[in-house]
């Protein structure tokens, strides 16, 4: 089972470029729990990149970068599929 409904889509995020930003979700309830990913201009981000930190749903940028800013997606998945929230923006200036 995989809901439709996000418990908590990430929501639009400004901050100044130095700055941490921290996007959250909640994924919708499923069964087995959905595991969460996210994708930054369409494109999966890689948990192997040191500049992120993802934790337990949260995307976690520790000192913004100009090339930060983008349209975020929250992606749920199980076995039963993937879903995307509605997708949110991070500003950097």
């Amino acid at each position: 089972v995989l809901r439709d409904d996000f418990r908590q889509p990430p929501g639009d995020v400004v901050v100044a470029a130095g700055e941490p930003a921290v996007l959250e979700c909640v994924p919708p309830r499923g069964h087995p729990e959905p595991s969460v990913s996210w994708k930054k201009n369409g494109v999966r981000l890689s948990d192997k990149d040191e500049h992120l930190t993802i934790r337990g749903g949260k995307l976690m940028v520790a000192s913004t970068r100009k090339s930060d800013a983008g349209v975020y997606v929250c992606v749920a998945t199980n076995v039963v599929g993937e879903k995307d929230s509605e997708p949110a923006k991070l500003v950097v200036f």
